[in-house]
């Protein structure tokens, strides 16, 4: 079942799915089929890929042997892609597993069942596909409209009680345009950092349904960026490259918005992060710093016009300053 919707029911999709196979297996007594009492539920997965934890387990089933037919209620309950479904087919022929549609009448021991099974996977990821174009292009419209969408709000804002709008938090708010005016103070994102942890001032903290916490982390260089060039602080939303006026309330004044964008722009001439690594870095990805166990990114220096030194730098010390490893950097 592709969303979690309706499973703490007493009798859901997936009840009746089951039910309906226990039907046609008992159907088949006479032919000496037996219901296995493993259950391979996926509720909330999605069929259009197999990253799903039940689906590997009746995969492992068949490659033991355990299984000798597969029944399902329709083909699309076991996958809507059709590349994966034909991985799917060639373990069970290599372990000669059967597979039986209860509700698409055919089966996979003859050829016209093969040729049926593939014409119904073609509509079902057709269907897949069309789903997840409506589904953007509603997006779309949400935002061209101005609609908040969905998500954990950010610093400054909460989520409304049916969390389909974003209202303002005034105490948040407050440390927003606090954290704009330090920036353009400090004119550096690393000095802002600093000046950030000394105030005790954190990522927005947010308690999901689940009673789970999310964020409340110290601000480092790429989410104290992110929060200085959200545009949802100007009271718009952005949708790709379109930017929209927005339903909520603005919390940063213009003026002081475009003082920080022209400060940024400025900071980052000297290039980003496209550009660091167009020498290569044998050890890329591989060295992590011994003090704090972050991982250690490549960077260069040049000295004397044409000389050029490479080394290492620990992403915490990148992000949160020089002071927080004593490692820093390794040649």
């Amino acid at each position: 079942k592709s969303t979690e919707e309706g499973l703490d029911q007493d009798f859901n999709s997936l009840d009746a799915q089951r039910e309906s196979a226990e039907a046609y297996i008992k159907s088949q007594e006479n032919e000496g089929w037996v219901c296995l009492p493993n259950r391979y539920d996926d509720g909330g997965y999605t069929g259009g890929n197999m990253e799903r934890p039940a689906l590997k387990a009746l995969i492992r089933d068949i490659e033991a042997g355990k299984v000798d037919c597969v029944v399902v209620y329709k083909v699309d309950r076991l996958s809507r892609s059709l590349m994966d479904f034909a991985k799917m087919l060639e373990v069970f022929e290599r372990k000669s597993v059967a597979f039986v549609s209860v509700t698409q009448q055919f089966n996979t021991t003859n050829s016209m069942g093969r040729l049926m099974l593939n014409v119904l996977l073609s509509f079902a990821q057709f269907e897949r596909e069309i789903i997840s174009e409506r589904t953007r292009d509603k997006m779309a419209a949400a935002r061209r409209k101005g609609k908040w969408g969905g998500g954990l709000a950010p610093l400054g804002y909460d989520n409304d009680r049916e969390g389909r709008k974003i209202v303002v938090n005034e105490d948040e708010a407050a440390q927003v345009r606090g954290t704009f005016e330090l920036y353009l103070e400090c004119q550096s994102i690393i000095q802002t950092i600093k000046e950030l942890d000394r105030r005790g001032w954190k990522n927005k903290l947010t308690v999901t349904k689940s009673g789970k916490e999310r964020g409340g982390r110290h601000f480092d260089k790429s989410s104290l960026f992110k929060l200085l060039t959200n545009v949802a602080y100007l009271g718009k939303v952005r949708y790709k490259n379109e930017i929209h006026e927005g339903e909520h309330d603005a919390i940063v004044p213009m003026e002081l918005w475009e003082k920080v964008q022209k400060q940024l722009k400025h900071n980052g001439r000297t290039g980003g992060i496209m550009i660091r690594n167009k020498f290569g870095a044998l050890l890329k990805g591989l060295v992590r710093c011994v003090c704090c166990d972050c991982a250690m990114t490549p960077n260069h220096t040049t000295k004397g016009g044409n000389k050029r030194y490479r080394y290492y730098v620990c992403t915490a010390a990148q992000k949160r300053g020089w002071h927080t490893c004593p490692s820093k950097s390794i040649p």
